[in-house]
């Protein structure tokens, strides 16, 4: 049999009782909707690595959904015959609480994206809610099963802690190959750090931007704690923790505030940075990495004057340094 049938050039299809109605009918924009969603969350399941399990549930559910799109494909049947009933809809219920077993609270509105497979379910969540909404409005003119739509309002609810379950399991995992990276790396860098001595660096670093304009210098090591801070006679008192927070974020983000302060602005990808960590975050010139041998050994923080020139009395202070 062909793919392409020529019976519907004319703007209509069969049901799968039979009738022939318009392809944009309410019945059709139904069941049509219902499949945008359940390619969405095959999407969604080709990007889950790491947690078969939810990939276990996906499929379970689109194969659920292939009933429910017979179930709406059909306009005249005994209720009985019906495949969607109230059993699957307490099935989904079961699944939803045992996600929220595993899922972190979070008592704020998420903005999907935080990685691939979540956004793909995201995006599903979104179809099931407009199919949803296609089904009340198919339900004023003809006859729907009341499990029909029980199942496409809790199916929602499944996908949104769904989502919520695979990106936290892969930021767990993101973290834990950071820190055992980090630890790895840890014992190179601390062969480095022998023969680099931040504390000397520092020194150098204050000796060289001392030469400059009044300013307060600080420098912190590899974790961000302040090995040297200098305050010259008539640098401003507010400039002590500005330099410190300077340094720290430029150990911290592994790069020069002022290139930081060029994807904050709104609209960027770091937008809002310099609300997280108490406002520690600086996002303008003046702080710096330390590097040596190939590794980030700490920070240096310059505040004092305009920010022109806190990045002048930095770089003097790193090429001299």
């Amino acid at each position: 049999m062909k793919v392409y049938t020529k019976t519907g050039d004319e703007g209509q299809t069969s049901l799968l009782s039979k009738q022939r109605v318009y392809k944009d009918s309410l019945r059709v924009e139904a069941y049509g909707t219902v499949d945008e969603a359940t390619s969405a969350m095959g999407l969604g399941k080709s990007l889950i690595k790491q947690s078969p399990w939810a990939v276990n549930m996906l499929d379970s559910v689109q194969k659920e959904l292939i009933n429910l799109n017979a179930d709406l494909a059909t306009e005249s049947i005994e209720v009985v015959d019906y495949r969607i009933t109230e059993t699957h809809v307490a099935g989904l219920e079961s699944m939803i609480d045992l996600l929220e077993q595993k899922r972190i609270p979070q008592n704020y509105f998420i903005t999907p994206g935080t990685c691939s497979a979540s956004a793909a379910l995201d995006l599903a969540r979104t179809m099931v809610r407009r199919a949803e909404r296609c089904v009340i409005r198919l339900k004023r003119e003809e006859k729907v099963t009341v499990p029909v739509s029980l199942y496409l309002n809790r199916l929602s609810d499944f996908l949104y802690v769904l989502a919520r379950c695979v990106e936290q399991e892969e930021v767990i995992l993101t973290v834990k190959s950071k820190v055992l990276a980090a630890l790895e790396g840890g014992k190179s860098q601390d062969k480095v750090e022998e023969h680099v001595s931040v504390l000397g660096k520092a020194k150098q670093l204050i000796a060289a931007a001392e030469q400059k304009v009044p300013m307060v210098i600080a420098v912190v090591d590899a974790g961000g704690n302040l090995v040297a801070q200098h305050r010259m006679d008539g640098a401003l008192l507010g400039s002590i923790s500005i330099a410190l927070d300077k340094a720290y974020t430029a150990l911290a983000l592994k790069m020069s505030t002022e290139d930081i302060a060029s994807v904050v602005a709104p609209g960027q990808p770091l937008f809002g940075l310099n609300t997280s960590s108490n406002g520690r975050f600086i996002t303008f010139g003046g702080g710096f990495p330390l590097v040596a041998g190939g590794h980030v050994i700490g920070g240096l923080g310059v505040s004092g004057g305009t920010v022109e020139e806190d990045i002048i009395v930095a770089r003097a202070a790193l090429a001299a340094g």
